[in-house]
């Protein structure tokens, strides 16, 4: 994906089912920041040199259905951010249920998650270290190491629900909503729908808008639109599924995803 300031997000997962024991799963996401010119508190131009930020997670997941209508899954994460001489390692996780035919309603689906749920993260490094001296101390210029404040993790909480309406033969169309809750954002209300033409073309379109907005911030993000493809060969099931998400200020998001499934 191509995000905000030229920043892009890659993503990988696996995922396998164990018969009765449930899915299995293990992803990666990276951001890429590219090269940033290093500057100090005497070269505040810039030293010549570059760097370029590590910001990743690793996921292990867990799914299964807990009856024949109801799903639930967890993901533990590893997250790594990382610059020069300095870094942090924190742990998360996520989980959600899935209830299908919710309030006996075939095709009506709702969706709770809880993400991003873990214990602060503290940088730490010998980049936090610099020369100088305690003021009243009778002591010579030392190696003085910062301390640096702990942080929260962005946390999540979102509920969602849809409704799929059949077309027969031809295919369906699906509804969805999404409330979305951030501790470190306005909250969030997310409208979308997909066209699925006999579960090989699919095209979707959505549209989100922040809640409770400060008088002195814009939401950013416009409408989404998108399409799909799904071929299968040998027995193997091939996606192809392409999104394109307005933003204001900043070049549009662009996101591109291959899936393979055997």
């Amino acid at each position: 994906m191509t995000y905000l300031a030229d920043i892009s997000v890659d993503y990988i997962a696996v995922e396998a089912n164990f018969g009765g024991i449930g899915h299995f799963g293990f992803s990666l996401k990276t951001f890429g920041f590219g090269d940033i010119e290093i500057t100090t508190a005497d070269n505040p131009d810039g030293t010549g040199q570059l760097f370029s930020p590590t910001f990743f997670t690793l996921g292990f997941t867990y799914a299964r259905m807990l009856i024949d209508r109801v799903a639930f899954g967890v993901t533990m994460k590893i997250i790594r951010e990382q610059i020069p001489r300095v870094g942090a390692t924190g742990v998360a996780f996520d989980a959600g249920i899935q209830y299908l035919g919710f309030a006996g309603i075939r095709g009506l689906n709702l969706g709770v998650t809880v993400k991003h749920i873990g214990p602060s993260m503290t940088y730490d490094g010998t980049g936090l270290n610099y020369l100088g001296r305690i003021e009243g101390a009778k002591r010579p210029t030392t190696n003085i190491k910062l301390d640096p404040a702990a942080f929260e993790l962005p946390s999540i909480v979102e509920l969602g629900l849809s409704y799929e309406y059949s077309l027969g033969d031809m295919g369906s169309v699906t509804a969805s909503y999404l409330f979305q809750n951030h501790n470190f954002a306005a909250d969030e209300h997310k409208l979308g729908v997909e066209f699925n033409y006999q579960d090989r073309f699919f095209l979707r379109g959505g549209y989100a808008l922040g809640a409770n907005l400060p008088s002195n911030m814009t939401y950013i993000y416009g409408p989404t639109f998108g399409a799909g493809f799904v071929q299968k060969f040998a027995g193997v099931e091939f996606a192809l599924d392409y999104a394109y998400r307005a933003v204001e200020y900043f070049d549009a998001n662009h996101v591109f995803a291959f899936r393979i499934g055997f």
